[in-house]
């Protein structure tokens, strides 16, 4: 483990993070030191996901590509001769799954960073703003990996290369001519839903788990994923739930609502894919 965190304190030229994520209390940072090696172990083993990303004052200069099967890291991140390209971490998140951080020659928007991950086919449910990524050494903790031997799938490094920096063509277009024309373009998977559809996402009602503040949280969640913002969010939880009576006061209920979006964001903004 301490031969992984040297490579990966290498890549992200020491200014990166550990995190502790927790899918119910949310994350907390950790310091990126051997002594506390043995802490997120004791994390992992109960339950919980150990998490990485690049400081603040680096972040701009990499961006992650997430939930990659072995035929998207053929195609967009190795060479003809197969060796892979220039300034990539590749980590096997789970069998047959990767994740792939790019560290690029220089500073990439939070718009150019969606448009390339949008060409790379990321899942675009994860958001390059403030994304963390799953460290390598540790357990992926996801129940549906887990076997019938109740195991979990190690997080492997593939492939690290600190030495040199990819090379990320500029994007020739305005922040808002680019930010529509990934949206209008971006192909979702799963249950992930083009932004700008505002009126097709389901209502509250679809999301019923018996309990208002459960009900509440399942729609933030799926609401989050599929790109709305906070405001809106909360907009529409106002809009769809009848009943207010344990927060009848406008007080109660706006930090009711803010304890809500703030656990459902992090949980779906920072929680690491397979």
């Amino acid at each position: 483990m301490k031969n992984i965190l040297l490579k990966i304190s290498r890549f992200f030229k020491n200014h990166y993070s550990f995190a502790v994520l927790d899918e119910i209390k949310g994350r907390w940072i950790v310091k990126p030191e051997s002594r506390n090696i043995a802490y997120l172990k004791a994390e992992n083993a109960n339950g919980r996901h150990i998490i990485i990303k690049p400081d603040p004052q680096i972040e701009p200069f990499y961006m992650l590509a997430d939930d990659l099967t072995n035929s998207l890291i053929t195609r967009h991140h190795r060479l003809p001769s197969r060796v892979f390209k220039h300034g990539r971490m590749v980590v096997e998140t789970s069998p047959g799954n990767y994740h792939v951080w790019i560290h690029s020659d220089r500073a990439l928007t939070i718009y150019e960073k969606r448009y390339w991950l949008k060409k790379l086919h990321s899942d675009p449910g994860a958001d390059p703003h403030n994304r963390w990524g799953r460290c390598p050494g540790f357990r992926n903790r996801k129940n549906k990996h887990r076997t019938g031997a109740g195991q979990y799938p190690l997080a492997k490094l593939i492939w690290v290369d600190w030495k040199h920096n990819a090379n990320i063509p500029e994007i020739k277009m305005s922040e808002s001519v680019l930010e529509k024309e990934i949206f209008l373009s971006h192909q979702p998977r799963g249950e992930v839903c083009q932004r700008n559809i505002f009126t097709r996402s389901r209502s509250r009602s679809h999301y019923e788990k018996g309990d208002d503040s459960a009900t509440d949280f399942a729609y933030a969640l799926s609401l989050f994923r599929q790109g709305f913002s906070s405001s809106e969010v909360s907009q529409k939880i106002v809009a769809e739930r009848h009943n207010w009576k344990n927060h009848a006061t406008p007080e109660k209920r706006l930090k009711y609502l803010n304890r809500t979006l703030t656990k459902a964001c992090h949980i779906v903004s920072i929680s690491a894919s397979h």
